[in-house]
Formats: structure tokens, C-alpha cells, sequence
């Protein structure tokens, strides 16, 4: 059931971003590469999605993770948060269009 939430979050994501799946799930140091994952990973835990799961989907995309490097992306999220009153509105965005 969450793997459809997932997905979803994915198409979003990429949409946000203008990358494509494959450059998502592939090892990219580049910074927009990195910001997509990152807002992923915080997207998927507070749906609540467990984190074994986010690590499972992802596994199951060719990308490999640890469950800290997942909390660590979800702390960079939260901190643009704070910063940044835009990056609060897309995450509003792309929920409403999740959940609509």
C-alpha cells in the first residue's frame, strides 16, 4: 500500500526537481540530485512512512541506503524548513496533490 505513496512522492519529486527516476536511484553527488533524495526521504517519513520501508523502496529502485543516511536527509529537510518559508509551501503542495 505504501509503495503507491511512494511512487507518488517520487513522480513529485522528480517533477520539482527536473531530474528523471533513473538519476534519482543512481549514486549522484550533485546538489539538486542530493535535495531530491533528501526531500523524499522527509516526504515519505512524515506521510509516516517507517523508515524501513522508505530504505526498502528505495533497495528496490537499485539504491542502496542506510537508515542514517535517511535520518540525516530528513534533519537537512527540517532545517530548510526553518529557514526557508518556500521550501514549507512546496512540501504543502506536493502533499496536497498526494492526498487530493
Amino acid at each position: 500500500m505504501k509503495v503507491q505513496i511512494f511512487n507518488k512522492y517520487v513522480q513529485e519529486v522528480n517533477n520539482l526537481f527536473g531530474i528523471e527516476s533513473e538519476e534519482l536511484f543512481e549514486k549522484s553527488k550533485k546538489r539538486r540530485v542530493v535535495d531530491a533524495r533528501h526531500l523524499l526521504y522527509y516526504l515519505c517519513y512524515t506521510r509516516p512512512m517507517r523508515l524501513k520501508y522508505i530504505q526498502d523502496y528505495m533497495s528496490e529502485k537499485g539504491y542502496h541506503i542506510k537508515h542514517s543516511t535517511i535520518i540525516h536527509g530528513i534533519n537537512i529537510v527540517e532545517e530548510k524548513i526553518k529557514k526557508d518559508r518556500d521550501y514549507k509551501e512546496v512540501i504543502r503542495n506536493i502533499n496536497t496533490t498526494i492526498s487530493g
